[in-house]
């Protein structure tokens, strides 16, 4: 299968490429330093950014499916989503009326992309997390995720999106809880690693389709 990786070379979007070349799939992937990234000689790289929608639709060619693990890299208001993630929409739809059209994307999401993502938590960790967290310590990647899930959910393509809490850079357990209406109770994180190899999964999975889908340990 032909796959189109944005955010290739971040921590998470590295473990998706290797995942992909382990499972036999052909992956072309858009960077913008392709010197720095360890696995450009195994992949069909494309020099660009996810801002310009040239580099965009270069890097969807032939692609069957689209995988996103773009994001803040910090805590300040960078706008990687707001911005990439239209670009990224509007050149998948752009392929309607070609004899492949492009319309399967999973994306990396947050928990904090939706007011309900808490609601299955107990009321004092509900409060600690939503105003500490989200609305003071992740107030601007919480703000691009929350604009990542409305330009993604009222897309009209194929799209899933993936929400954990915090990630972390451990081993995979490969066990997890998932939960279609928001995080598992207690809740609180998992690892890239578990998180990459479910993105993976979701390829050739219908049932997250047009949904988003809530995991953590």
């Amino acid at each position: 299968m032909n796959i189109a990786i944005f955010g290739a070379s971040g921590a998470t979007g590295t473990l998706l490429t290797q995942r992909c070349l382990a499972a036999g799939h052909s992956v072309r992937a858009l960077l913008r330093s392709p010197e720095k990234f360890p696995l450009r000689d195994q992949v069909h790289v494309i020099h660009g950014s996810p801002f310009e929608l040239a580099s965009v639709r270069q890097t969807l060619e032939g692609a069957d499916v689209v995988l996103s693990a773009l994001g803040a890299k910090s805590l300040r208001k960078e706008d990687v989503l707001e911005r990439a993630i239209p670009q990224i929409i509007g050149a998948m739809r752009e392929t309607i009326f070609q004899s492949k059209p492009v319309r399967r994307i999973i994306v990396l999401g947050s928990a904090g992309a939706l007011p309900t993502s808490l609601d299955k938590q107990p009321a004092w960790r509900r409060w600690i997390v939503q105003n500490i967290v989200y609305n003071t310590f992740l107030k601007w990647p919480v703000a691009s995720q929350i604009s990542q899930w409305n330009n993604i959910s009222h897309s009209d393509l194929d799209w899933t999106m993936v929400m954990p809490p915090m990630l972390t850079n451990g081993a995979a357990r490969g066990t997890y809880r998932i939960d279609g209406d928001a995080l598992p109770p207690n809740g609180s994180r998992i690892s890239r690693a578990d998180v990459a190899d479910f993105m993976m999964q979701q390829i050739d999975n219908p049932q997250w389709i047009k949904k988003g889908v809530y995991i953590s340990w």
